[in-house]
C-alpha cells in the first residue's frame, strides 16, 4: 500500500475556521469519491500563538502507485480539485511508503 502525503496552507484571506469548514467538514465527500482510495486522514495543525508554516496535511492511502493515478485521471478528481480551489491556497505533496518503527524494541547498538 502507498500513500499520498499532502502538506496544505489555507487561501490568503481566509480564516481558521473557514478553512477548517471547507476541508473537514466538505472536502471529505470529494475524496470519497476516488476510485481505489483506501483511507483518508487529515491533520490539521494546532491553533497555536506561533503562526506554523501550514495549515494541515492529509495522507490518502491506495494500494498502489497506478491506483493513485487512475484515481487522479478520472473526473472525481477534477471536481476535488475544483473544490479545493475554494479554500487552499498551496499544497505540496508526494506518494509514499509507511514503515512503522515498533518502539517497544530496544535499539541495537
Amino acid at each position: 500500500m502507498v500513500k499520498i502525503v499532502a502538506i496544505v496552507k489555507k487561501k490568503p484571506g481566509h480564516t481558521r475556521e473557514e478553512f477548517l469548514h471547507h476541508w473537514n467538514v466538505e472536502h471529505p465527500a470529494y475524496v470519497r469519491e476516488l476510485p481505489g482510495i483506501r483511507r483518508y486522514r487529515q491533520n490539521p495543525a494546532i491553533a497555536h500563538r506561533k503562526e506554523w508554516p501550514y495549515d494541515g496535511m492529509a495522507e490518502l492511502w491506495f494500494d498502489s502507485v497506478k491506483d493513485v493515478a487512475v484515481a487522479y485521471a478520472g473526473p472525481e478528481a477534477e471536481a476535488l480539485f475544483e473544490h479545493e480551489r475554494l479554500f487552499l491556497g498551496s499544497m505540496e505533496w508526494f506518494i509514499a511508503d509507511e514503515v512503522e518503527i515498533d518502539l517497544a524494541v530496544e535499539a541495537r547498538a
